[in-house]
């Protein structure tokens, strides 16, 4: 069996979430042959090498993908454990589903309900959560007055929460059902949708997940859960695909100082403040298919030349009259010097 990455190895055999191995092995808590491991990246072959987890062996034969959809009640944990004893979402399972490993992705808070998957699938996890791959999020909300156009403005511009500004969402009122706002986001800050209605002083009475991506709570009834078709899991690893970046090649504003960096992005500013003007662009001479000696005529250079100094070719190039040597009293030499003054 080819080698593949460590992670990928821990995470295909279902033996926790991407988040999870990876602060194992920065730990210090993975093993490989009895060495401790040095990256996410080290090469395993999973049927040669020995594998360990805090002391114990591994069994990193990839066991069958699972991927289950959820619609989560209220009061229910969104943890395969809780040490409160509260239940969780693994006890919702049906019983042929609790032979896999599986684990929730994401979090949704123990008063929110509706969509939430469950996977033994560390990779599929992994792009669901990550913020770089921008997984849109829908959900249902409702609060008890109505929101004015500036408070719909704030959600969709961006709330600054203590952790950081929310990215820009879409906001829409509904007219009808048991909730009367739909907001979007892409992120997955902590409790984020209830701190943004919040902060603009319109607490969140409940709230529903709708959507992951392309895949919608639909039906499901309250507590439910069923296996996502092929078809389902083949649009949701596509949807998960990251975005293309944006002026890659240009890095940030002052790195062009450092050595291997590029010039900046950002136009250095003068002195009065404004980035300076961007020189005109000079016309385009279409070629004339002769070499340039051959294009310049020879005599009309001369005869310019013959003109300006009153018949007189004296082989120099003619200079600005204003900074030559005659005095203002002296006439200066050129096609109109001959002529009487009246």
């Amino acid at each position: 069996m080819p080698n593949i990455p460590l992670i990928k190895a821990l995470t295909e055999a279902g033996i926790g979430s991407r988040r999870r191995m990876a602060d194992a092995i920065k730990q210090g808590k993975v093993e490989i042959n009895n060495a401790m491991a040095e990256s996410f990246n080290q090469p395993v072959d999973p049927e040669k090498d020995k594998v360990y987890l805090n002391g114990q062996r591994l069994n990193l034969t990839a066991e069958q993908i699972v991927c289950l959809m959820l619609n989560k009640p209220d009061g229910v944990v969104s943890t395969a454990s809780d040490e409160k004893g509260r239940p969780t979402v693994l006890d919702l399972l049906p019983a042929r589903y609790k032979k896999y490993r599986l684990f929730p992705v994401g979090r949704l808070d123990v008063d929110t309900t509706g969509l939430l998957l469950l996977t033994n699938d560390g990779d599929l996890t992994y792009r669901l959560t990550h913020p770089k791959f921008e997984q849109e999020k829908e959900y249902l909300v409702r609060v008890e007055e109505k929101l004015n156009r500036d408070e719909i403005w704030k959600l969709e511009r961006g709330i600054l929460l203590e952790d950081g500004m929310t990215a820009p969402a879409v906001v829409k009122r509904l007219m009808s059902g048991d909730y009367n706002y739909r907001i979007i986001i892409h992120e997955g800050k902590k409790r984020q949708v209830r701190r943004m209605f919040e902060h603009i002083s319109h607490p969140v009475k409940a709230l529903k997940r709708a959507r992951i991506g392309n895949l919608r709570i639909g039906e499901l009834e309250e507590g439910a859960v069923r296996l996502l078709t092929g078809r389902e899991l083949k649009e949701l690893t596509r949807s998960t695909r990251p975005l293309p970046v944006k002026n890659a090649a240009i890095k940030p504003a002052g790195t062009a100082g450092k050595t291997g960096g590029k010039p900046s992005a950002k136009p250095a500013l003068d002195t009065s403040g404004r980035p300076p003007r961007k020189p005109l662009a000079k016309p385009a001479v279409k070629p004339s298919g002769r070499s340039p000696a051959a294009s310049k005529p020879a005599s009309r250079p001369a005869a310019r030349k013959s003109e300006r100094s009153g018949g007189i070719s004296t082989g120099t190039p003619h200079k600005n009259t204003r900074n030559s040597s005659f005095p203002r009293s002296t006439p200066r030499p050129g096609r109109f010097s001959n002529r009487k003054r009246v």
